[in-house]
């Protein structure tokens, strides 16, 4: 039996009975959720909000400042240090050592202001006090030549325990003569530059030395900076001659050809036992020998030094003559030991004496 339809006004009774149902069990439980909103109130619920702790407080750095560099800082280690043993060139920077009078030097007012200048290293072994003890300390020395025109494109090397003395061009040596860039200028191009000042650079690597010979090695550690004076110098006429006669031990001395009598001079020898009777002979022959050799160079030294006046253009010849020779010693400083007493003019058996020591 099929039940009745419902008239629309039976729907609109029905609809709003339910309505009514709905809104009086929202006043007894606080609200109706529809299924698919519970589950997320419940799992929200459980869960919890994460509370984020504040983030701790960063320390405020002190900015770290660095002294600025000076323009011509590194000037003095641009100079390659000719005839210093490879072995004891880290031992140059054992002490912290300051030019700062060689830089002042190129300032206004300065004795190489202006002038074109160059310069190369050398080393002075000397016995100081370093930090309460005595010990041997290599002092780096910096010789400025004011010149238009380089001083010398050679290299001498000679040494007590060479028998002979050779002169070579720089580049047989990998040496040469090189612009010095200022610090403020090191970003321009080289070629742009009116550079005043050069320094002797040496591009021998020292990772590369072993596989050079031991005489090549040598050769390096015998090595000055060459220059032809113009006028002799106070040891071209000397008469003394170095003796290493060799015995073990070996003999060594001096032997004046003016002054000494071989055969006194060797008689005396033997009487202090520092020359064996059986070894009479044969050490006169030597010492006569050393003589001739001497005698020999200093007549060559002579002949040379003649031809090069005479094949010299006249500027050049004004160049030569008016060259200036400065010797830089380190400055004192707390860091640096005392040298004030061991300052010396002399260079070396070429250039002779510097015309003022720094």
């Amino acid at each position: 039996m099929r039940r009745p339809r419902a008239t629309p006004r039976g729907r609109k009774k029905k609809a709003a009975a339910e309505a009514a149902e709905r809104e009086e069990g929202g006043s007894s439980s606080g609200g109706s959720k529809s299924p698919e909103e519970l589950p997320k109130e419940s799992k929200a619920s459980t869960r919890g909000k994460r509370v984020k702790a504040p983030a701790a407080a960063k320390p405020k750095t002190q900015p770290e400042f660095f002294p600025e560099k000076r323009n011509l800082e590194d000037l003095w280690q641009a100079a390659f240090p000719v005839g210093t043993e490879w072995e004891n060139m880290d031992k140059i920077c054992e002490i912290n050592w300051n030019f700062s009078n060689l830089e002042r030097a190129f300032e206004e007012g300065g004795q190489l202001h202006g002038k074109k200048v160059y310069l190369f290293g050398c080393t002075e072994a000397q016995l100081l006090v370093v930090k309460g003890e005595q010990k041997v300390v290599l002092i780096p020395i910096v010789v400025a030549v004011i010149s238009p025109i380089p001083p010398s494109d050679k290299i001498g090397i000679k040494s007590v325990q060479r028998e002979t003395e050779e002169i070579i061009p720089m580049k047989a040596m990998k040496m040469a003569w090189v612009p010095y860039i200022p610090l403020e200028d090191r970003q321009s191009r080289v070629d742009r530059l009116n550079t005043q000042i050069f320094t002797l650079a040496c591009t021998q690597r020292r990772s590369a030395l072993k596989h050079l010979k031991i005489e090549r090695i040598k050769q390096y550690d015998y090595c000055l900076p060459y220059f032809q004076p113009l006028k002799a110098d106070e040891d071209e006429d000397d008469t003394v001659v170095n003796i290493m006669f060799p015995l073990e031990p070996p003999v060594v001395c001096d032997f004046d050809w003016e002054l000494d009598d071989l055969e006194e001079f060797t008689d005396e020898l033997i009487e202090e036992e520092a020359l064996p009777n059986d070894q009479k002979d044969a050490f006169k022959e030597y010492v006569k020998e050393q003589v001739r050799e001497q005698k020999r160079e200093q007549r060559l030294a002579k002949e040379a030094r003649k031809k090069a006046i005479e094949d010299m253009a006249p500027e050049m010849r004004a160049a030569f003559e008016n060259m200036l020779f400065y010797k830089f010693y380190p400055v004192q400083t707390p860091d640096t030991p005392d040298i004030s007493n061991v300052k010396v003019p002399y260079i070396n058996r070429y250039y002779g004496k510097a015309h003022a020591v720094m």
